[in-house]
């Protein structure tokens, strides 16, 4: 069998430094959701806003590290 890398369309190959990095953020982002879980007795729609923006935050750091080819 032989032993390829699968490849993401779209996206270049990453290092092992990069995916390591990727999933430290992940991790991060994970924890942080674990927080926001666990907060009550708030506004539900300014929560909603604070994990929306949260997202985007993190996928933003995620692309700017695997900075892919497309929309």
């Amino acid at each position: 069998m032989e032993d390829a890398k699968k490849q993401i369309t779209g996206y270049r190959t990453l290092s092992d430094k990069e995916i390591d990095l990727i999933n430290r953020i992940k991790a991060k982002g994970a924890e942080l959701g674990e927080l926001m879980d666990s907060i009550m007795d708030v506004d539900p729609r300014w929560l909603a806003i604070a994990k929306t923006d949260l997202q985007k935050g993190f996928m933003s750091l995620v692309r700017a590290i695997t900075k892919p080819e497309g929309f």
